[in-house]
């Protein structure tokens, strides 16, 4: 009989896994509702008093990153340096770059087609 090993991670409320969630899907929703065709590679990272996303990002949308950060941070709850994280006065880092050219033609391009599609 096979056996096999089924692992899984749980975060409690409050845990910084979370809000880099949230804060990541808030800028994909942002690009989708001003561009429906945008190609967002997003990721956030946060440490005291500090949020940094970063990716790639190719869209029409005119998207102002800091608001989304400090906004879903706000709508959380992280409204002190009590809690570790105050959206109002902490640290905001954009590294936000477009898609290169290349990746993008093989992600998106002719490439993930099928043969009767192109």
């Amino acid at each position: 009989m096979d056996t096999f090993l089924f692992t899984s991670e749980s975060v409690n409320e409050g845990h910084p896994d979370k809000l880099c969630d949230q804060i990541s899907d808030a800028v994909l929703d942002a690009c989708l509702e001003q561009d429906p065709d945008s190609k967002v590679a997003c990721e956030t990272c946060t440490k005291t008093n500090m949020v940094m996303i970063f990716g790639e990002i190719t869209t029409k949308a005119n998207i102002d990153y800091e608001k989304i950060v400090r906004d879903t941070c706000r709508n959380i709850g992280f409204t002190s340096d009590n809690v570790g994280l105050d959206a109002d006065k902490c640290k905001v880092l954009v590294n936000i770059e477009q898609q290169d050219p290349d990746i993008a033609q093989v992600v998106h391009g002719h490439l993930t087609k099928r043969p009767e599609e192109i």
